[in-house]
């Protein structure tokens, strides 16, 4: 989206999550499904980005909405971990400020988005975890529900082809087990996360087994200050107790009115390692790159230096926007005030 000056203009980037491509799991119907949904959010956001809404209040209510969506990882349809379970996690983050906050591990909270807000705005602290962020949350006036609110079949038939590979791993090539193996997979020994993984004809456009389900917003609003949030179920199969980068300011989400807003989503160790998020705003500020010279450097040089797969979406204070990724797919959307939101979902859109 070029710029015609150089005063700030107003814009709002969403995007799903990554991964590999499936274009013949991909019906008409629910390609339009998946389309009309990013569509209605970005609408929405840019006509509160034109009432004069603040970036830190569109982005949080664009995840909000992705999490309320069951085709996306986070929130309701949330996948389970190899103990059945949900752990969701999220951040949000404001540039003007370079306030933050983030919850991990959580099971009861309905938007774990609003709990990071939350935590930013009243705890004093930027990341609560596990029982202790329910209880905040609680305490918040936040809506709290039960564990399996979160259940979807979907997510349960993905869980249980997960566990199918994780005991073909635990195999060699005779078909007994392995020698260092031990007699059950271990929690987590396979998590979806491969590109090669099997694939799930029927379950989507982009391949559910080897998708990277996180779900984000950044914004510019009307004065350039910026915003960032990013939520996610996580890796089908993982480990009870993993947390990955979506929560982790700097590595899934970061913003900074000087730079950049970015929100990840892919492997989130390998965005950990890299601390990604963050990168991007380092190599615009030190290094004098452009908005796309530091988003490209970051996710098509540093991540595969750490074998990370996926995407970003970023925005900066003049409101230009990019948005990319090194996998097959990324479901993905821009839109500014005034004019029709733009969606994609494959590489070549």
């Amino acid at each position: 989206m070029p710029l015609d000056s150089s005063a700030p203009r107003p814009v709002l980037a969403i995007h799903g999550g990554a991964g590999t491509l499936l274009r013949h799991a991909m019906s008409p119907e629910l390609e339009a499904e998946y389309r009309a949904s990013l569509h209605a959010i970005l609408d929405d956001g840019a006509q509160a980005l034109a009432r004069g809404a603040t970036a830190l209040e569109v982005v949080t209510e664009a995840v909000r909405r992705l999490e309320e969506n069951e085709r996306f990882n986070a929130g309701k349809g949330a996948v389970f971990t190899a103990d059945a379970r949900h752990e969701l996690d999220a951040s949000v983050m404001d540039g003007q400020t370079r306030a933050a906050g983030a919850v991990a591990g959580v099971t009861r909270v309905r938007n774990p988005i609003l709990a990071a807000r939350a935590v930013m705005a009243h705890s004093g602290h930027v990341l609560l975890i596990g029982a202790s962020a329910e209880e905040f949350a609680q305490g918040q006036g936040l809506e709290m529900v039960a564990p399996d609110w979160f259940d979807t079949p979907q997510r349960h038939a993905q869980l249980l082809k997960a566990r199918e590979l994780a005991r073909g791993q635990m195999l060699d090539h005779d078909g007994q087990a392995a020698v260092d193996a031990g007699s059950t997979a271990r929690p987590g020994a396979a998590q979806v996360d491969a590109k090669h993984a099997a694939a799930a004809p029927g379950s989507g456009p982009i391949d559910e087994q080897t998708k990277f389900g996180t779900v984000g917003a950044v914004a510019c609003d009307a004065h350039g200050h910026l915003a960032a949030a990013t939520s996610t179920g996580g890796m089908t199969n993982k480990r009870p107790g993993r947390v990955g980068d979506s929560p982790i300011i700097g590595a899934g989400c970061f913003a900074d009115d000087r730079s950049v807003a970015v929100s990840c989503t892919g492997t989130g160790e390998a965005f950990m390692r890299a601390c990604a998020a963050h990168e991007v705003s380092a190599l615009m500020r030190h290094g004098g790159l452009s908005l796309a010279e530091a988003c490209e450097r970051v996710v098509f040089q540093e991540l595969p230096l750490v074998q990370g797969d996926g995407g970003l979406i970023a925005v900066d204070a003049r409101g230009q926007v990019w948005m990319g990724f090194n996998t097959e797919g990324m479901y993905r959307g821009a839109v500014r005030p005034g004019e029709s939101p733009t969606v994609g979902i494959y590489r070549d859109e």
